[in-house]
């Protein structure tokens, strides 16, 4: 999995840390019996996969390999006889 720079990329470690953000105050909320900011934690967390979507469109997430081979054309079946 190494070879593959899965989430080695700007995007993806913005969007893991927003997300922990998002998460660390909605554990607060459940412990101090808040349900208004466990669902704004819960907003966060919408949010950073939101940043990093449009992150990696903008050309900041996993670029493609080049050690992949392009995907092979489909071919016609021929008709025996």
């Amino acid at each position: 999995m190494s070879k593959a720079a899965h989430g080695h990329n700007p995007a993806a470690w913005t969007g893991v840390t927003i997300s922990f953000i998002g998460f660390c105050i909605s554990g607060v909320a459940m412990i101090m019996p808040n349900v208004l900011l466990f669902w704004a934690g819960m907003a966060v967390v919408v949010i950073a996969g939101v940043v990093g979507k449009a992150m990696s469109i903008a050309g900041m997430g996993k670029q493609p390999s080049k050690h992949f081979a392009p995907v092979a054309e489909e071919r016609t079946p021929v008709a025996a006889g």
